[in-house]
C-alpha cells in the first residue's frame, strides 16, 4: 500500500505542502477542504506535480469568493475532487464529502429543505442563482443527494470536512455515513484541530482523526507537520 498524506486546511499556505513531499515522497496527498488557493492549483503545486497524485475535497472557504472557487474548481487539477465518489488511490478505497452542512439546505437531523442543487436552483428562484446555477456559496453545500450517492458505495477511508460526532461539533450523520460505507478510517478538516480520538473504533466503529489547520498526517495518524498558528 503507497503512502498517504492528508492535509488539513491550508487557507492558502501551501509551502508546508511541498516541502513535505519533497522530504518524503507520498503516492498521494489528499487535502481535506478549505485550500483558498491563491492560484489555479496547478500552479500552487507545480513543483510537486512529478512528485505525488494531488487530490482534494472542497471546503466552506473554498466558495468564499470567486477567486476561491476559480482556482480550485475551474483548474486543471478540478477533476481530482473526490466529492461524492469513490477512487482507488494507492492501494485503497477512498471516498470525498466535501462542504458542509447548512441549515437552508440540511441540518441533520433535521429533514432536508432541498435534495439536490438543480431542486434547489429550481425552487429558489432566479435571485439565487450564480452563473447558471446556484449561488457560490450553495455549491460548498453537503446537499442529501451528494450524501445518498455515497451510502450506496463501500470504501476504506473517507475524506470529509465535516467533523464525526466524535468531535465536540461534529455531525451525526457522518458516523452514520461512515457505517453505511463499511469504512476502517475517517480523516477530516474544518476544526483546526489535530485529534486522535482514543476509543473512535470501540464507540463509533471506525478510526477517526482531526487533521489540524495546516497539520499533515499519514495514514496511521501520525503527524508529518503540525501548527498552531
Amino acid at each position: 500500500m503507497g503512502d498517504l498524506f492528508f492535509c488539513g486546511d491550508t487557507h492558502g499556505k501551501f509551502h508546508h505542502v511541498i516541502d513535505a513531499v519533497q522530504s518524503h515522497r507520498p503516492e498521494a496527498i489528499i487535502f481535506l477542504g478549505d485550500l483558498q488557493v491563491r492560484q489555479p492549483l496547478e500552479i500552487e503545486l507545480e513543483e510537486i506535480l512529478d512528485l505525488t497524485e494531488v487530490w482534494f475535497i472542497h471546503g466552506n472557504h473554498d466558495t468564499d469568493s470567486d477567486a476561491d472557487y476559480d482556482h480550485l474548481f475551474s483548474s486543471e487539477l478540478a477533476e481530482q475532487n473526490l466529492h461524492g465518489r469513490v477512487v482507488e488511490i494507492g492501494g485503497y478505497r477512498i471516498a470525498g464529502l466535501g462542504g458542509v452542512f447548512r441549515g437552508q439546505v440540511w441540518m441533520p437531523p433535521n429533514d432536508p429543505k432541498f435534495d439536490s442543487q438543480e431542486d434547489y436552483a429550481r425552487q429558489g428562484g432566479k435571485g439565487n442563482l450564480w452563473r447558471g446555477g446556484i449561488t457560490r456559496k450553495h455549491r460548498s453545500t453537503i446537499f442529501p443527494i451528494d450524501y445518498a450517492s455515497l451510502a450506496c458505495q463501500k470504501a476504506d477511508i473517507l475524506v470529509t470536512h465535516e467533523a464525526p460526532s466524535c468531535h465536540p461539533h461534529g455531525i451525526a450523520a457522518i458516523d452514520h455515513l461512515t457505517r453505511l460505507m463499511n469504512v476502517e478510517w475517517s480523516f477530516h478538516g474544518h476544526h483546526h484541530d489535530n485529534l486522535e480520538y482514543e476509543n473512535s473504533l470501540q464507540s463509533f466503529g471506525f478510526n477517526a482523526y482531526g487533521v489540524g489547520l495546516c497539520g499533515i498526517a499519514r495514514f496511521d495518524g501520525s503527524r508529518i507537520f503540525l501548527t498552531n498558528n
